[in-house]
């Protein structure tokens, strides 16, 4: 399997199934490194839905942006409380970006000191969004 350059120069490359995920508008999440004991942390790209995506996903389909904005979030949580309800409690909201477009979340990710395959599928993480 074959993974798509990056629309940059950058040397990153996205997985194909990750960089589709993050077009049709699935949120990817990778986790961290923790502040301390008894913490956990993640980072998830979650990718803007318009009235398009909206209005594509009424008629059935799925539709595909390359343009699309992200909104990159990285929380550091309780690692007892992951899952429960409660999760949220005493999280700590680490750093926030919204980028507008590919080129844009990978330049951010480099500057978080982040590679594209580090991020997974939310189900395949820890993560409690």
């Amino acid at each position: 399997m074959s993974t798509p350059s990056h629309p940059t120069s950058s040397t990153r490359q996205w997985p194909t199934d990750k960089l589709t995920a993050l077009r049709l508008g699935q949120r990817l999440v990778a986790e961290r490194p923790v502040s301390r004991p008894g913490r956990r942390a993640f980072i998830d790209i979650t990718p803007l839905i318009t009235a398009a995506d909206t209005e594509a996903r009424r008629q059935g389909w799925k539709r595909a942006d390359h343009a699309r904005t992200f909104t990159l979030q990285h929380w550091d949580y309780a690692a007892d409380r992951l899952d429960s309800f409660d999760y949220d409690v005493g999280a700590i909201l680490i750093k926030t970006a919204t980028v507008v477009g590919e080129p844009d979340l990978t330049s951010t990710l480099e500057a978080w000191h982040l590679h594209p395959e580090q991020f997974l599928y939310p189900w395949q993480t820890g993560d409690p969004q």
